[in-house]
C-alpha cells in the first residue's frame, strides 16, 4: 500500500496496527501460558547481568513474566501504546521497537545487579511511551506534539518507575527502555512512515 492509499484508508492503518499491538500482547499470554503448563521455568531464560548466558536474555526477557498479576499489568499500556506506535506505520514500529528492545537488554545487562534475572515488557511499554511523548518535537510535528501530550497526560507518572525503588521491580528495564525511546525518537524524526 503507498502512502497516499494508507492516508485516504486510515482504518486499514488503524486495522494493522490493533493486529500487531493485539498480536504482541496474545503471544506474550501464549508464552505465559506455556510457562506454567510446561515443564521448566521460562523465566531462568530473563537476562542475568554481564553473563555470558545473560545475553540471550537481552532478546528472551522482554516475552517473559513473572506471571499473571505481572503479564496484566503490562498488557493494557502494551495494547494502547503499541496501537498508537502502529499508526506511524509498521517500518517505524518495527524499527522503534527494534531500538528499545536493544537498548535496554544491553543497557541493563551491563549496569544492573549481579546475581538478579531480570524479564518483563515493561522496558519495552516505557521505550514506547517515552517515543510517542517526545518524537513531536524532534519532528516539528504538531500533530505527533498533541499525541505526546496526551499520551503524558494519561501515563506520564509512571515514568518516575526510572527511579530506583520496590525491590523486585527493574527500574533498570525501565530506565534503559526509556532511553531507548528517545533514541528511537530521534532517529524517527525525519521518518514519515505511515504506509505501514
Amino acid at each position: 500500500m503507498s502512502e497516499t492509499e494508507s492516508i485516504r484508508n486510515p482504518l486499514s492503518t488503524a486495522a494493522r496496527a490493533g493486529f500487531v499491538s493485539g498480536g504482541f500482547v496474545a503471544l506474550l499470554w501464549l508464552i505465559e501460558a506455556l510457562d506454567r503448563i510446561l515443564p521448566g521455568n521460562f523465566e531462568s531464560r530473563g537476562l542475568h547481568p554481564r553473563s555470558d548466558e545473560g545475553l540471550v536474555g537481552i532478546v528472551f526477557a522482554p516475552l517473559l513474566h513473572g506471571g499473571w498479576d505481572h503479564l496484566i499489568s503490562n498488557s493494557l499500556p502494551l495494547l494502547i501504546l503499541g496501537f498508537l506506535l502502529g499508526m506511524s506505520g509498521m517500518r517505524t514500529f518495527t524499527i522503534t521497537t527494534a531500538i528499545i528492545w536493544i537498548v535496554g537488554g544491553v543497557g541493563v545487562w551491563v549496569i544492573a545487579g549481579s546475581n538478579t534475572v531480570h524479564i518483563g515488557a515493561s522496558g519495552v511499554v516505557f521505550g514506547w511511551l517515552v517515543f510517542l511523548i517526545i518524537r513531536g518535537f524532534f519532528a516539528r510535528s504538531l500533530g505527533q506534539i498533541i499525541l505526546g501530550i496526551a499520551v503524558f497526560l494519561a501515563y506520564g507518572t509512571v515514568l518516575l518507575g526510572v527511579l530506583p525503588g520496590d525491590p523486585g521491580i527493574s527500574w533498570e528495564a525501565h530506565l534503559f527502555g526509556a532511553i531507548g525511546g528517545a533514541i528511537a525518537a530521534w532517529f524517527a524524526r525525519d521518518d514519515n512512515d505511515v504506509s505501514g
